[in-house]
């Protein structure tokens, strides 16, 4: 049978954005997302909802489907509040960032849901060192070969989102030297990767029945692509960010995506999809490594352009569009973030610097996700 693709409203989005559970002792992660979770059913949240993640010391919100970005930053403040509010009365804390400084993943449980012990029987220990924290985006489109067509037109932006959203310097304890150390982990996934080299929805739905004739995928979920059609949504998710230290930043990033969908829908490219793919890897590990400062290699043209200074360019070349979607202010506000190099690896390891201590890291990193406010 093959997958039928949901249509949504064009460029409509969401987000998803998987956090950490902690004690308030040293900050460590602890086994408190089933306690959680139940005080949280009997809250009224203002949209959206929150579930389980793979491991019991996680949990993932899932933002309701918004046009503007205003509306999303709204609603993303008003679950951050309920959130802490719950954790404060199970003496438990919350924070944002891409990987636990200091975590152990021999010491992570699973979530006991059908699905979660699958994924552990099947993978082992990997599942375990998926107790990772990142921010999915969702972007609305009409049909499947349009999804196509915007997963692969995206690919070659994904070094923005990486530096952007990187919030992840530190892993078991040590300074990766990374700006994101959390992509290792989804990397190590067999169907990691990206979508494969197809040019409409009907193509891609004869590999998709290909790959479940092996018995190798069952669902779309299986696929852990950084970009990737989601048809029972009627989306293309972006898979590559870290959870940001604030939603403010998630909401930034979220309008970004948008924006850029938008232009790239708009002004449609008829470039060859396969060269996209010969130097994604290099692309995506130079943001990783250095943030900003990587250098990005295009297969079209000759040199080398620093990360920072191609996503300035792209903000400018978005600012015709921006107005229409009501992100003209959200635009501004990521160049700002370029122009300083201010992304929340350099605020984390800032934080390490004057402390010397990354309890003490994480214990500001919750406070911080707690404490900054949306823009008014």
């Amino acid at each position: 049978m093959p997958l039928d693709f949901s249509r949504s409203a064009p460029l409509t989005f969401g987000v998803e954005l998987e956090l950490m559970v902690l004690n308030t002792h040293d900050y460590n992660l602890v086994r408190g997302a089933p306690d959680l979770l139940r005080r949280l059913e009997k809250v009224k949240l203002p949209g959206g909802e929150v579930k389980p993640e793979i491991t019991e010391s996680m949990i993932e919100v899932n933002s309701s489907v918004h046009s503007r970005y205003e509306a999303l930053l709204a609603e993303l403040a008003g679950i951050r509040d309920a959130i802490v509010a719950c954790a404060d009365k199970l003496n438990f804390a919350v924070a944002g960032g891409g990987t636990h400084p200091f975590h152990l993943w021999k010491e992570r449980r699973i979530y006991p849901t059908e699905r979660f012990q699958r994924v552990s029987e099947l993978y082992g220990y990997l599942a375990k060192q998926f107790t990772v924290f990142g921010q999915h985006i969702h972007i609305g489109v009409e049909n499947g070969d349009d999804a196509v067509y915007l997963t692969h037109q995206l690919a070659p932006y994904i070094p923005h989102f990486i530096a952007l959203s990187a919030s992840s310097p530190f892993s078991q304890g040590e300074d990766t030297s990374f700006e994101t150390s959390r992509l290792h982990a989804v990397s190590s996934f067999p169907l990691a990767g990206q979508l494969p080299p197809v040019s409409t929805w009907a193509e891609f739905n004869a590999y998709f029945d290909a790959m479940k004739g092996y018995g190798i995928v069952g669902s779309m979920k299986d696929f852990y692509w950084d970009i990737r059609p989601k048809p029972e949504y009627g989306t293309v998710e972006i898979r590559i960010c870290d959870t940001p230290l604030t939603v403010e930043i998630a909401a930034l990033l979220a309008a970004y995506a948008q924006t850029l969908s938008a232009e790239l829908l708009r002004n449609r490219r008829s470039v060859p999809v396969e060269p996209l793919y010969r130097v994604y890897g290099y692309n995506r590990f130079q943001a990783c490594r250095f943030g900003f400062e990587g250098e990005l290699v295009s297969p079209f043209r000759e040199g080398r352009v620093r990360v920072a200074d191609d996503i300035v360019e792209t903000l400018k070349r978005l600012e015709p569009v921006a107005p229409a979607l009501g992100t003209q202010g959200a635009l501004p506000a990521l160049a700002r973030r370029v122009t300083f190099a201010s992304n929340d690896s350099l605020w984390l390891r800032e934080r390490y610097r004057e402390t010397k201590s990354l309890p003490d890291v994480v214990r500001l990193q919750a406070q911080r996700w707690r404490d900054d406010p949306p823009p008014q």
